[in-house]
């Protein structure tokens, strides 16, 4: 089976589904805390391990078509910059907006992140 339009109207692949579910139950210090602190309680309507495409995106606002990622460590190697930057390219490809952001800044400058992704909301 291959990728389907899903009713956001991005590609959905749904052999993603098992591997997000498993992403949601294993989530990092610092994507649990965007989560429970914020996220979850957004003004819209906000998907954790959300698949589009060939991806999981950490999160996802349809209404705001907008993606934020968290980056842990693994994120910082040259080969993983790469790979970030045209996973960010296909996404912009489809009107998405990615907004990306290290565990270190979650976890140490957690105000700012929020109003970083507040700044996205049109009203």
């Amino acid at each position: 089976m291959g990728l389907r339009k899903n009713s956001r109207y991005f590609p959905y692949n749904p052999a993603l589904v098992a591997r997000a579910k498993a992403l949601r139950t294993n989530m990092t210090a610092a994507e649990k805390k965007l989560w429970f602190e914020y996220l979850r309680r957004f003004p819209l309507k906000v998907y954790r391990q959300r698949p589009i495409d060939h991806y999981i995106v950490d999160f996802f606002c349809a209404k705001l078509k907008l993606v934020i990622e968290v980056d842990g460590d693994t994120h910082f190697t040259e080969a993983a910059q790469e790979y970030d930057q045209i996973r960010s390219e296909i996404l912009q490809g489809y009107g998405l907006k990615v907004l990306r952001f290290t565990n270190d800044e979650v976890l140490q400058n957690f105000a700012a992140v929020c109003s970083k992704i507040e700044a996205n909301i049109p009203f």
